[in-house]
């Protein structure tokens, strides 16, 4: 058991803002996985898949970004697997747009979205797979700016981004080390 969750806001509105980088991954999980998103349960939308014998969840809470903790808990919980079997996409001011980086564990950053997912949870402890979305040349506040959308002219970067943060989810969930994802996709 594996569970995938992949962070955003669920209306159309949002649908291409910088804040709806996991969600955006988390859907590139799914095709990758050719499963759809059929079912709400865990206040999130969910789609089931198999790879290598193994169920995955994959999961896009619709709590809105600063209580996706709740998701994330009652998805454990309902499932019955442990913060050692859960990645989470999302966005990350704290990284250059386009980045993608992976880590084991670690503290929220300036992330409201991660700091519900650590207080739910009540761990750390559990794979993050971020997509950098900061933009030197953009000076506004940064609630504006994550709620803000992708400029056209890098739409492309990000979305080659979402692809690159499915791809990796779908290595760690299948069973690769996540240090040796983390070789191949940070950098």
């Amino acid at each position: 058991m594996y569970i995938i969750v992949g962070l955003g806001n669920p209306e159309e509105k949002y649908l291409k803002t910088f804040h709806n980088m996991g969600y955006i991954a988390a859907g590139d999980v799914a095709a990758k996985l050719g499963v759809k998103f059929k079912k709400k349960e865990c206040e999130a939308y969910v789609a089931e898949a198999n790879l290598n014998g193994q169920k995955i969840i994959i999961a896009r809470p619709v709590t809105y970004m600063n209580n996706s903790g709740r998701a994330v808990k009652q998805l454990l919980a309902k499932y019955k697997a442990t913060a050692e079997n859960l990645a989470v996409i999302y966005d990350d001011y704290d990284l250059p747009k386009g980045h993608v980086r992976i880590r084991p564990s670690g503290s929220a950053g300036t992330h409201n979205g991660m700091r519900s997912v650590i207080a739910e949870t009540g761990t750390q402890n559990f794979t993050r797979i971020r997509i950098g979305i900061r933009d030197e040349e953009v000076n506004i506040p940064l609630i504006n700016y994550v709620l803000s959308e992708v400029k056209r002219e890098d739409y492309e970067l990000f979305i080659s981004a979402c692809t690159k943060a499915a791809e990796a989810a779908i290595q760690i969930a299948g069973g690769r080390a996540v240090e040796a994802v983390m070789t191949d996709f940070n950098g």
